[in-house]
């Protein structure tokens, strides 16, 4: 994995809003797998207009490419081919920008915000067919959106073997508490604890709302310091900017609309208090552009001057 020399990392945005700025082929519930399957173009023009924002890593556009938003079918007949042409998508794109890397996502391949969906038997044929397809054009893995510990410990397990680096991030719930929770219910704490370590680089928090953040990174700083190597594993967030999201929440049965009050400023206020609370990744989920991914460079710049 090629090395970023100065923190705070900046992440890339939200993909499948981006592909519907820009015109792309954009329904539920293919997200952003239509563009990828209809339209590949867009898939590199998005990657290269956050690549221009400011973002040191960018993701593969594999998120969406499961049974839960193509189809049981059509991931059969176009799935393994589909996941390697993203990665290679995303490859090409930084093929003249060595500081640039490619995260290999891992979706939670079950559905999103849904925990009470996992199995394990059902969930490893999937991680392991984007492991497979992704190896040789990732620098490192990033699971993202993740429900619960046991969906975790799967993807640290399948991962480790590719000796590749791996950064987990999981999603909270949107409802201010004093203790921060997953989607799942069990404390950001407890999976902090079981989850970082070995091949697991970095934890990270997304697809939630701004607000939650800050506390979820406060319960993960405190489950590093009291892992005995704790302190080498980094912290991150990459928020939504969608409206707070309830364990009802059907992931792909429409468009959520983007929220109107978390303009690209308070995004980058929201940014200050993460980085201040002990995070060294920022970046974008669902709805934050490139405008805001742009913001946030501007932070990493005045913060090494």
């Amino acid at each position: 994995m090629k090395s970023i020399s100065k923190f705070p990392i900046i992440l890339d945005g939200g993909m499948g809003r981006e592909l519907e700025s820009l015109g792309a082929p954009f329904k539920q519930p293919e997200w952003s797998a239509q563009a990828l399957m209809d339209s590949p173009e867009f898939i590199s023009q998005a990657h290269r207009n956050f690549i221009d924002a400011g973002a040191e890593v960018i993701t593969t556009n594999t998120y969406a490419l499961v049974p839960f938003h193509i189809g049981q079918q059509r991931y059969d007949e176009r799935g393994a081919a589909l996941i390697k042409q993203a990665a290679q998508l995303a490859r090409t794109c930084i093929k003249d920008n060595e500081d640039i890397q490619v995260a290999g996502c891992i979706p939670p391949v079950l559905g999103s915000y849904r925990p009470d969906l996992f199995s394990t038997q059902q969930a490893q044929p999937i991680i392991d067919l984007h492991i497979q397809q992704q190896r040789n054009d990732v620098d490192f893995w990033l699971a993202e959106t993740i429900s619960s510990i046991a969906e975790a410990k799967l993807i640290k397990d399948l991962t480790a073997p590719t000796q590749k680096s791996t950064w987990i991030s999981f999603t909270v719930k949107d409802n201010q508490t004093d203790v921060s929770v997953l989607r799942s219910g069990e404390t950001v704490y407890d999976a902090v604890t079981q989850i970082a370590g070995q091949n697991v680089s970095a934890i990270l928090f997304n697809c939630s709302c701004v607000e939650v953040m800050e506390s979820a990174l406060i319960s993960a700083k405190e489950a590093l310091n009291d892992l005995t190597d704790g302190k080498h594993i980094l912290l991150g967030v990459y928020a939504n900017n969608f409206p707070p999201i309830d364990e009802h929440h059907q992931a792909n049965n429409g468009v959520t609309k983007i929220r109107a009050d978390v303009s690209v400023e308070k995004y980058s206020q929201f940014a200050k208090t993460w980085l201040q609370a002990g995070a060294s990744i920022i970046g974008g989920c669902c709805g934050v552009s490139p405008q805001h991914i742009q913001k946030l460079a501007s932070i990493k710049y005045d913060n090494n001057q």
